[in-house]
C-alpha cells in the first residue's frame, strides 16, 4: 500500500471509531500535555491503535489522539508528537499530520517547547512563529510526490497564517501574556545546542531554536492547511554567558509552569474562531 492509501485507512479506523468532524487540529508540544484535560471528550484512541502510527517514546508525550470540544469548537489533538530523533522516518513523524488533514481539519496549531536565543526573550514567553529555519537533515516531501496529496513543489513564502498571527497577539496583549512574533529553528537532536551553535542561530536570525514542529508545518502547507505556530520559551540560551546545564526534566517542569498561560491563550483562539463562525 501506498502513502494515500495508508492514509486512508486509518482515517477509516478513526472515523469507524467515532462520528465526529474536527475543524482544528493541534499538536501538542513537550509538557503541554494538560490541555486534553479541558476538551469535552469524544474520544481518546491510542496511537498504537490507528493504523500505520508511529508511537511516542519521549516523556510527557502521551501518544494518544484526542477528538472532542473544547470552548465549544470541534478539535482534534495530538497529546505527544513523534520527533526525528526518535528514530522515526520522516514520514513517519508527519504521518499524522496527513491523517488530519485527511480528517478535514481547517487549521492546524502547532505548540512545543523551545530555547530562546534572542536576547529579549525570558523563561516562559510565547513566540507566535513568523517564519522558521529548517536546518534538520531529512525532508518530509522527499521521494515520490502524491498529486493528490499536494504539490511537488509548495510554496512555503507564508508558512504561517498571517491572520491567525494577528489572532494570537492580539488576544495575548488583551491577556497580559508576554508573546512576541519570530523566527523559530529546528535541529536534529537529541542533544542540546552548544554555546557556538546557539551564537550561529541567533546571526542567522533565530528567536528560538528547537527540535521538532517543521516537518509538521511542511507537510501540513503541502496539503495547504494554514498553520499557527506557538513556542514555549522553556530555556534562555543566548548570550552564551547566560546558558546553564539544562535536562529535560526541567524543561518539562518550566512547560508545565507556564502551560495555564498557553493553554488560555489556545481558549481564547478557539473562541475566536468559534465566534468567527457564520451563522446559519
Amino acid at each position: 500500500m501506498g502513502l494515500f492509501d495508508n492514509i486512508q485507512e486509518a482515517v477509516d479506523f478513526i472515523r469507524h471509531t467515532v462520528e465526529f468532524q474536527p475543524k482544528t487540529g493541534i499538536i501538542l508540544g513537550t509538557g503541554l500535555g494538560n490541555l486534553v484535560e479541558e476538551v469535552d471528550t469524544r474520544a481518546s484512541i491510542p496511537y498504537s491503535s490507528i493504523p500505520h502510527f508511529a508511537c511516542s517514546t519521549v516523556e510527557s508525550h502521551r501518544g494518544e489522539l484526542v477528538l472532542g470540544h473544547l470552548e465549544s469548537h470541534p478539535v482534534v489533538i495530538m497529546s505527544g508528537r513523534l520527533h526525528y530523533y526518535e528514530g522515526w522516518t520522516m514520514q513517519q513523524v508527519t504521518f499524522p499530520v496527513r491523517v488530519l488533514g485527511a480528517l478535514g481539519i481547517e487549521r492546524l496549531i502547532i505548540t512545543n517547547a523551545s530555547g530562546g536565543i534572542n536576547p529579549h526573550l525570558r523563561s516562559g514567553d510565547i513566540v507566535v512563529v513568523r517564519d522558521h529555519i529548517n536546518l534538520l537533515p531529512e525532508n518530509p516531501l522527499r521521494g515520490p510526490n502524491d498529486e493528490r496529496l499536494g504539490p511537488r513543489f509548495p510554496d512555503m513564502s507564508q508558512p504561517y497564517h498571517p491572520g491567525l498571527r494577528r489572532m494570537a497577539l492580539q488576544i495575548a496583549r488583551e491577556c497580559g501574556i508576554r508573546a512576541f512574533e519570530g523566527i523559530y529553528s529546528a535541529l536534529q537532536g537529541p542533544n542540546l545546542e552548544t554555546p557556538a551553535e546557539y551564537a550561529m542561530l541567533r546571526r542567522l536570525g533565530a528567536d528560538c531554536t528547537g527540535m521538532s514542529s517543521v516537518p509538521e508545518v511542511l507537510v501540513a502547507r503541502h496539503q495547504r492547511i494554514p498553520v499557527l505556530m506557538l513556542s514555549l520559551v522553556t530555556n534562555v540560551a543566548f548570550p552564551p554567558d547566560v546558558i546553564r546545564e539544562t535536562t529535560v526534566e526541567e524543561v518539562i517542569a518550566l512547560a508545565q509552569e507556564a502551560q495555564p498561560r498557553l493553554t488560555l491563550l489556545l481558549r481564547k483562539i478557539l473562541c475566536s474562531l468559534e465566534e468567527a463562525k457564520p451563522s446559519s
